[in-house]
């Protein structure tokens, strides 16, 4: 948020993010950032504009949440390690004003290296882990679990801003400056998509 230029306020929304029967990734991001922004925006000052996200982990058809503790973020790790698997953010906006709400949502494919099972185990220890979906954090300095990519690299962080931006854009919020130019000098990353995602064609 802080490369757009934008001041803002961290509020934790506290929801049940049990996923429904048989309900898709995007279905259910998209209802939890609905229920995040909804749930913040009850406190909120009235001329304030609330933004939610929710991202989630996806292997083949099944949701993987947050780790309930070491051992599940351990066979998380492993049911990941070496292969590809989804990563889904979906964001919510809603202006109190007069209860418009925007929705976004994006999805990366993610390709996990061969981590070693002592590398893992280290990073479980690290405690790291147990509040991510999935298990990891993409840019973790002494895990880094991610061989490469191809895609929105803040998406698998939980913000992908340039769809932000786009959304935002919509009511009339601008950022102060070059959010994708910003973004990829933060996550030091070439990213091949932003200009498809600001025009609206991914």
């Amino acid at each position: 948020m802080a490369l757009g230029g934008w001041t803002f306020t961290l509020i934790p929304a506290e929801i049940d993010e049990s996923p429904l029967a048989r309900e898709q990734p995007k279905e259910y991001v998209l209802r939890l950032a609905e229920g995040k922004a909804r749930a913040v925006a009850e406190d909120t000052p009235i001329d304030a504009l609330v933004i939610a996200a929710d991202t989630t982990v996806v292997d083949g058809s099944e949701i993987l949440g947050k780790p309930a503790d070491a051992r599940q973020a351990e066979v998380m790790l492993r049911r990941l390690r070496g292969r590809s698997h989804q990563v889904y953010t979906a964001l919510a906006v809603l202006r109190p004003t007069d209860g418009r709400l925007l929705t976004d949502w994006c999805c990366t494919e993610v390709p996990m290296r061969d981590y070693t099972d002592e590398e893992m185990t280290t990073y479980i220890a690290s405690g790291d882990p147990l509040d991510k979906a999935g298990a990891y954090a993409i840019q973790h300095d002494g895990f880094r679990p991610v061989e490469r990519l191809w895609g929105c690299y803040a998406n698998v962080m939980g913000l992908p801003l340039c769809h932000l931006v786009r959304t935002l854009k919509k009511i009339g919020v601008m950022p102060e400056g070059n959010i994708p130019q910003a973004c990829q000098a933060a996550l030091q990353y070439d990213c091949p998509v932003y200009t498809q995602v600001l025009k609206g064609e991914l």
